[in-house]
C-alpha cells in the first residue's frame, strides 16, 4: 500500500469520525511519515518549517489590528456614517452592511472577524427596522467574506508565500473583484427586499449630521489608505504594514478615541493570539501534510490525472474552481490552500493565466464556501451573534450564493477584472 493512500485514507476517516479538519490534517501527517519510515521527529520539523516564515508574519499582525479596530469602536463609526448616507433608502440598512463589511475588510483581512465586528450592531439593528431576522444574519455572514478579498487578506498573504507570488501584488489584484463582490451582494438584497412591507424606511439623515458622521469616522477611513497607500508608495512591506496597522490602531484607540484603557491591552492581546495560534496551528498541519503529499508522489499525479482531462484552459480552470467551491464547503482556506496547491499549481502553470490572478479566484471560492454549509465558518459566527440555527439560516443565503457565483464566473470569463489593476501600475 502506498504511502499517499495511507496518507489520505487516514485523512479522511477521520473526517468521518468528525474529527476538526487540521487534527485529522496533523494526526494522517504522523501516520503517513511513520509508515514511510521517516520517523516522528520528521514531523516536527516539517510541523514547524511550515510557519517559520517571514511572510507569515503579517498574519498575527493583521489579526491583531482588527481585534484593536474593533475594540476601538472603528466598526461602530463607519456603521453610523454608512447608515447617515444610505440608511433611509428601502433595503439600506443591508446596503449599509455590505458597505461597512467592505470597509472593515481593508484593516482585518479575515472574514469571521468581519462579521464578528458588525454583526453585533447590525443584526439588531434591522432586526428593529423590520428586516427579518434570518436575512439579517445571511447578510452579515455573506458580506463578511468580501474580508477575504479586499485586501488586505489573510489568505491573499497564505497562497502568495505557496505559489511564489508576491505579497503586494495579490492585494491589489484583489481590490476591484472584492467591490464587485460587495456590488452583487448589495443588488441581491435590495432585489430581495423590493417587496418586502416589512421594512421600516429611516428618514434621511441631514446634512449636518452626515458630515459630523464623516468626522468621526475619519481615522478609521484613513486606516486602508495608510496600511494600502504605504505599501503601493514604497514606504514599507506588507509585511511591515501589518505592524504600522497595529501601531496606528492603538494610537487611535488609546489617544484618539480613547475607548481602549489600557487595563484592556491585555484582553486584547489574548483575543488576538487565540484567532492568530488557531491560524497558525492550522496552517502547520497543513503543511505537514502537503509535504507527505508532495514526496508521496500523489501530488503529481493527480496533476497529471487533471492535465490529461482536456486541452481546453478555459474548461480546466471552471474543473478547478469547482474543486474550490466543493472544498469551501468543508475546510477553510487555509487548509485548502495547503491541500490543492500541491496538486493544482503545476497545472496553472500550464495554463494562459497569472498566478496571483488564479490566487484571487481561488481566495473567492473559499468566500463563498464561509457561507456554505456544512462548515462555514461565517455562519458559525453570524448564527451565535444573533441566536439562530444554522438550519433556518440556510433558505435566506440563497441570493447571496447566487450573486457570489456570478461575480466568481464573470471574473473568469473576464480575467482582465482582477489583471486591470496590477497591469495599471506594472505589478507582476
Amino acid at each position: 500500500m502506498s504511502v499517499g493512500i495511507v496518507l489520505v485514507g487516514v485523512f479522511f476517516v477521520l473526517l468521518c469520525l468528525r474529527v476538526p479538519v487540521a487534527a485529522a490534517m496533523g494526526l494522517a501527517s504522523i501516520v503517513g511519515m511513520l509508515y514511510a519510515g521517516f520517523g516522528i521527529s520528521m514531523f516536527t520539523s516539517v510541523f514547524y518549517a511550515a510557519v517559520a516564515k517571514f511572510t507569515l508574519l503579517a498574519i498575527p499582525f493583521f489579526i491583531l489590528a482588527g481585534v484593536i479596530m474593533e475594540y476601538a469602536g472603528i466598526s461602530r463609526r463607519l456603521i453610523n456614517l454608512a447608515n447617515a448616507c444610505v440608511g433611509h433608502y428601502r433595503g439600506g440598512l443591508a446596503v449599509v452592511t455590505v458597505v461597512v463589511a467592505c470597509f472593515f475588510a481593508a484593516i482585518s483581512g479575515s472574514g469571521p472577524a468581519t462579521v464578528a465586528a458588525i454583526g453585533g450592531v447590525l443584526i439588531p439593528a434591522m432586526k428593529d427596522a423590520g428586516y427579518d431576522k434570518r436575512f439579517a444574519t445571511a447578510i452579515v455572514a455573506s458580506s463578511g467574506g468580501i474580508g477575504m478579498v479586499i485586501p488586505p487578506s489573510i489568505p491573499f498573504v497564505i497562497y502568495a508565500m505557496l505559489a511564489e507570488q508576491s505579497v503586494g501584488t495579490m492585494f491589489m489584484a484583489g481590490i476591484i473583484p472584492g467591490v464587485l463582490m460587495g456590488v452583487a451582494f448589495a443588488v441581491a438584497a435590495l432585489l430581495y427586499l423590493r417587496n418586502d412591507q416589512h421594512v421600516i424606511r429611516q428618514e434621511k439623515a441631514p446634512m449636518v449630521k452626515r458630515w459630523e458622521a464623516l468626522k468621526d469616522a475619519f481615522w478609521g477611513l484613513m486606516t486602508p489608505v495608510i496600511i494600502l497607500g504605504g505599501i503601493y508608495g514604497g514606504v514599507f512591506t506588507p509585511t511591515e504594514a501589518a505592524g504600522v496597522a497595529v501601531v496606528y490602531g492603538l494610537f487611535v484607540g488609546i489617544v484618539i478615541y480613547r475607548e481602549i484603557k489600557l487595563k484592556e491591552l491585555i484582553k486584547v492581546f489574548i483575543d488576538a493570539s487565540v484567532s492568530s495560534a488557531i491560524i497558525m496551528f492550522i496552517m502547520a498541519c497543513a503543511g505537514a501534510f502537503t509535504y507527505i503529499l508532495t514526496t508521496s508522489g500523489v501530488a503529481a499525479q493527480l496533476s497529471n490525472a487533471l492535465l490529461g482531462i482536456t486541452n481546453n484552459e478555459l474548461i480546466l480552470l471552471l474543473i478547478m474552481m469547482l474543486i474550490f467551491m466543493i472544498a469551501g464547503c468543508f475546510v477553510d482556506s487555509a487548509s485548502g490552500f495547503y491541500l490543492l496547491m500541491p496538486i493544482l499549481l503545476p497545472v496553472v502553470r500550464n495554463m494562459d493565466i497569472p498566478l496571483y490572478a488564479f490566487g484571487v479566484l481561488a481566495t473567492i471560492n473559499f468566500a463563498i464556501g464561509q457561507i456554505t454549509p456544512p462548515v462555514g465558518s461565517n455562519l458559525f459566527v453570524a448564527c451565535n451573534i444573533a441566536d439562530v440555527s444554522m438550519k433556518d439560516l440556510v433558505s435566506k443565503l440563497w441570493p447571496f450564493l447566487l450573486a457570489g457565483t456570478f461575480s466568481l464566473l464573470l471574473m473568469v470569463f473576464f480575467p482582465q477584472i482582477i489583471t486591470f489593476l496590477p497591469n495599471l501600475l506594472g505589478l507582476e
